[in-house]
Parts: structure tokens; sequence; C-alpha cells
């Protein structure tokens, strides 16, 4: 009897770590990186995204569900989707908010690598000497985004090979400025102030590198 127990012990043993080495090895293939640069999802992630539940509805939702957009809009729109067969206006608000909400976070912090990699190179001179003044007055920001209340294409165009989009950003954003010593000197945590912004991100659509970039900046 106590051989019987010991046997079936030593099954229930192997079974286990079989179970797990292969929950294991499929929970490694599945496992996505957070992204780190804005771009446009190409056909094999247009696949890989409509395997998942439910999230097929929202990538592949025509752009039209979005509200009717105004004809210099639509124009544009069709231009840029002519020359970039994996264009899609869905995809692309999701990921402009994706990288409004990297680029502020990279700028208050003072991550000029970060920037580097979304911005084009007069935005990134622009932030990263405004980068550079905050830290040889010895200020530091703690601001934090609420919340995307609204986003909205304000402009489309393609001017040959380079796409450019105009997207406003209605958000919440509680600031905070402190001096070298950590004191307070501007703003609040608890009372978010509403902005508006007017961001421009261009690709050139001929290019491999799938890469949008931050070209210039608004206020709404």
């Amino acid at each position: 009897m106590i051989v019987e127990i010991v046997i079936l012990a030593m099954i229930a043993a192997f079974l286990g770590l079989r179970l797990y080495s292969v929950l294991g090895r499929r929970a490694e293939h599945e496992e996505e990186s957070v992204p780190t640069r804005f771009e446009m999802p190409g056909a094999a992630k247009n696949a890989r995204r409509s395997a998942d539940s439910g999230k097929e509805e929202t990538a592949q939702r025509p752009q039209r569900e979005l509200g009717a957009f105004p004809p210099a809009i639509e124009q544009g729109l069709s231009q840029i989707s002519s020359a970039d067969r994996n264009f899609d206006i869905v995809n692309f608000l999701e990921g402009a908010k994706a990288a409004y909400g990297m680029i502020l976070e990279s700028f208050w912090r003072g991550d000029k690598q970060a920037l580097r990699q979304l911005c084009d190179d007069d935005v990134y001179d622009s932030f990263a000497s405004a980068i550079d003044a905050r830290e040889q007055a010895g200020e530091t920001l703690e601001n934090r985004l609420v919340r995307i209340e609204e986003v909205q294409v304000r402009s489309a165009e393609l001017d040959g090979r380079m796409a450019r989009l105009a997207i406003l950003f209605q958000a919440d954003i509680a600031a905070v400025t402190r001096d070298k010593d950590g004191n307070m000197i501007a703003g609040s945590l608890d009372d978010a102030i509403e902005t508006r912004d007017i961001w421009t991100f261009s690709r050139d659509v001929k290019s491999s590198d799938p890469d949008w970039l931050l070209d210039e900046t608004d206020e709404g």
C-alpha cells in the first residue's frame, strides 16, 4: 500500500512539472513587450491583435464610425491610405494617445533619450532646452496625466512622401513644480488643469521605418 502511494505521488509530481513547463513556455511566447515608440501596426501585428478576444472589433473598426470628417480631412486621409496600405485611422489615434502620454512623461522626468526616439530634431531641441533650463534652476516636475478626454483629427495631408496629421488632445493634467530643496513652488496634484494641445505627427510613407514622429506642437 505504501509503495502504491509513493508511486502515485511520483506520477502526480511528474505531471505537475510537465504542466508547469508547458504553461511556462506558453506564457513566455504570449508576453508582449511594452511599446516605447509610436508606430503604425503592420499586417502581422494586426493579425496578432485580431486573435485577442474583443480587441479586434476596436482595431478593425472603420474610420467613419468615429464620426464623419470634413472634406479636406477625408481627402488627406484617403491620400495617406492610398500611399500606405497599412494606415488605419483608428489604430493611428490609439497610437497617438499612447505617444502623447509617453512624450509628456518623458519630458516631465527629463528623459532625453526617450524623447529622441519620439520627436523630430526641432521638437526634440525645444524639449531638451527646456529640460536643461529646468535642471540648471534645480527644479523638478511631479506632473501626472490624469486622463485624455478627447482626441480629434484637425488636419491630414500627404505632401509628396510625407504624411502629416495634426491631432487635438484635450486632457486633464495635475502639475507640481518643486525647487532644488523639494519645496513646492507651483501647481497642485489635487486640482487637474484642462489642457488643449495640437500635436502634428509625420512619417515618410515610403520608408520601411513604421515610426511616426512628433514634428510640431501648438496650443488648441
